[in-house]
């Protein structure tokens, strides 16, 4: 594969898709506050560590609020107007935090943010439907994938420099990050929601991106397929959920406690090293095969990935089971977003892109309660078995839902 081809999948994307790649390395690079919540809730306001969690969860659990109601608004007001609004607000919400101490106020306004948060979320998705076509969304959300995860790399690392000694810049950076990328989307992306004239015109298409009329529950079971490949992916995000759970009780398990968080920093380096230098690979190299058949790829490559933890017991394999799953994870991710914006209607793709993600990570959330339970009764080292497995069956049913959508195009084919 020649260096200009595989650049080239990022060629000749709309110049929003651009700015916005731009625009998620800054916002995400400036991602310094959440990384450290469970530090700063048990080291500086001295919360105890089952109280500390309970505050995280709400921080996560108040993204799904949000989402529902930023969906619905970002399909009646734009795609742009909501972003701007909700992620300035959750920006907003960093400021007092800085000169507020060690007050119990800042764990509330965090979990405020993350409303905010939440609800700038299915605007932004539903923006980068609008602004792209099915030929050319796989590079345009790889890109932003991979724009994402380079600001990821960075902030972190950043943070834990600022995290001693300047605290409050901690928030003061994470909101002015925020702030900067939101005055990138404000001046140079335009607003992306269909006109009227626009939804006229999609009535009339033939594929799943044709404009409905109905409330979101009736038009989502018009969608068939997509309703099945949303309860399917919940396989995949319980077994990926793996990597921040069992994984570190196994390392512990096998190399002590303190070797453990070591070798455990190592394998989450290298999950950033290799979704920052394989995805326009990876990307490239899939880009003629539908969705919907490199995610059922994707099952496959996290089966093995963590299936062969059950077998390894040296630090240089666990990194070559990262990298495997991780790659996984590139092709599950870029192509999920490109499966739900080739089937949400036009006319719903704020509403389908806030419900669609809370129904496919159900799995994250079920996972660490189901999984700790199962670790109790049988051990760690059996999870394992249960991640290939997992990971073959949600492979095995993505690519059943491949061939059912293969059988269908080749009808309307037959037809006309």
């Amino acid at each position: 594969m020649q260096l200009r081809e595989t650049f080239n999948t990022y060629k000749g994307l709309p110049r929003s898709i651009y700015v916005l790649f731009f625009a998620r390395i800054i916002n995400t690079m400036g991602a310094f506050v959440f990384p450290f919540l469970t530090f700063y809730l048990t080291e500086n306001l001295g919360i105890r560590e089952e109280v500390a969690g309970t505050y995280v969860m709400l921080s996560a659990v108040s993204y799904v609020p949000g989402s529902i109601i930023g969906g619905k608004l970002s399909d009646h007001f734009g795609r742009k107007k909501i972003l701007v609004f909700f992620q300035g607000l959750a920006a907003l919400c960093f400021v007092p935090c800085a000169f507020l101490g060690n007050s119990m106020i800042v764990p509330w306004l965090l979990i405020l943010a993350g409303v905010f948060g939440g609800a700038a979320q299915p605007a932004s998705s539903a923006m980068t439907a609008d602004l792209t076509t099915a030929e050319n969304r796989k590079g345009a959300f790889s890109l932003l994938y991979l724009g994402t995860n380079i600001g990821f790399s960075i902030g972190p690392l950043i943070a834990g420099f600022l995290y001693n000694n300047y605290l409050k810049w901690i928030f003061l950076g994470d909101a002015f990050t925020t702030l900067i990328s939101l005055i990138l989307v404000l001046i140079y992306v335009e607003e992306t929601i269909p006109s009227e004239k626009e939804m006229e015109e999609g009535k009339k298409l033939k594929t799943d991106e044709r404009t409905e009329e109905g409330h979101l529950i009736a038009v989502l079971f018009k969608r068939p397929s997509l309703l099945a490949f949303a309860l399917v992916s919940t396989i995949y995000s319980f077994v990926f959920a793996q990597h921040h759970f069992a994984l570190p009780i196994q390392l512990s398990d096998i190399f002590g406690e303190e070797s453990s968080k070591k070798i455990f920093g190592v394998l989450m380096t290298t999950n950033g090293a290799v979704v920052v230098t394989m995805t326009i690979f990876l990307t490239t190299l899939t880009k003629k095969l539908k969705p919907i058949l490199n995610i059922a790829i994707s099952g496959v490559l996290c089966a093995v990935g963590f299936g062969m933890i059950y077998f390894i017991d040296k630090p240089s394999l666990f990194v070559l089971s990262t990298a495997i799953w991780t790659m996984g994870e590139i092709l599950n991710v870029t192509n999920s977003g490109v499966y739900i914006a080739n089937h949400a209607p036009m006319s719903h793709r704020g509403r389908f892109n806030a419900v669609l993600p809370i129904i496919t990570g159900a799995g994250w959330a079920l996972s660490p309660r189901i999984m700790g339970s199962f670790i109790e009764s049988y051990g760690i080292k059996q999870v394992w078995i249960v991640a290939f497995i997992m990971g073959l069956c949600g492979a095995t049913l993505m690519y059943l839902l491949y061939l059912v959508e293969r059988r269908r195009e080749a009808k309307k084919i037959d037809a006309v």
